[in-house]
């Protein structure tokens, strides 16, 4: 990983209250290749990113933008809990308010857990305004291993401190963030929910990365994404790693986004 790059912050305008976001451009970043732009996962936030958006910035060539979805980070509150519908919801009715306050005319949409739910159906739903996907650890359905370690992640939060970390990045919001995780996932009418037919709408080419060992979900969800998605799909499964492989092994995944993108804009 290398130093962290200068970044300079904006905010988006949204009918349900300002976005927070956060945009990261390396010196020799090319004017002509479509941002990278980063939707964080369930208890995330453009913070708990750290120093990866400027890593991905200079080993991919391109500018990176990461921000706080609604409720969450430095973003404006939100009640009450999102919708069950709310991955879709996300790519409707946020990413493109966000895509023309960023001036971005395409960009390639990157996103871990949740946030490469979320990823898929901006694909899915914009087909000209992404050139690419890139999944981290994503879910594409409510898996028994995915709500087996939900459960178990509500249960650690009720010991002592965990709490307050996380109130360091979301503040007073943290209890809702909290909830609007685990009880959405684990709530038997969200059991339907699945980006199968979703995929079949993805046209650009895709990189779904994986950790061997995530403790939130199997490699299924990238086979899923390889037979059902409507363009070509990489898989790369990373032995040892769990849910967080662009913390676990940064230099791996940069490796394998740049090189995905390269092979992607050569093509």
């Amino acid at each position: 990983m290398t130093a962290p790059l200068a970044s300079r912050d904006q905010w988006i305008d949204h009918p349900r209250g300002r976005i927070f976001a956060r945009r990261w451009r390396a010196q020799d970043a090319s004017d002509a290749a479509p941002p990278i732009v980063l939707l964080h996962d369930s208890l995330g936030s453009v913070e708990l990113w750290r120093d990866f958006p400027a890593a991905l910035s200079q080993a991919a060539g391109r500018e990176v933008i990461a921000y706080d979805r609604l409720g969450f980070g430095r973003s404006e509150a939100r009640h009450p809990w999102p919708s069950l519908d709310f991955v879709r919801e996300e790519a409707t009715e946020v990413f493109p308010v966000l895509l023309a306050q960023l001036g971005a005319r395409k960009c390639v949409v990157m996103g871990h857990s949740v946030g490469g739910g979320m990823a898929i159906e901006c694909a899915a739903q914009f087909p000209d305004r992404c050139s690419g996907l890139v999944t981290i650890a994503a879910q594409v359905f409510p898996e028994d291993r995915t709500l087996a370690g939900i459960r178990a992640a509500r249960e650690q939060f009720r010991e002592p401190g965990q709490m307050e970390r996380l109130a360091r990045y979301h503040g007073d919001k943290a209890q809702w963030v909290l909830d609007a995780w685990t009880e959405i996932w684990l709530d038997p009418a969200f059991a339907s929910w699945s980006l199968a037919t979703v995929l079949a709408r993805v046209r650009c080419p895709a990189l779904a990365i994986h950790g061997q060992d995530d403790e939130y979900g199997s490699t299924i969800h990238t086979d899923l994404m390889a037979r059902h998605s409507g363009g070509p799909v990489r898989r790369a499964i990373l032995p040892g790693v769990g849910h967080m492989p662009h913390r676990e092994q940064p230099d791996q995944v940069l490796r394998l986004v740049a090189d995905f993108l390269a092979a992607e804009k050569s093509a």
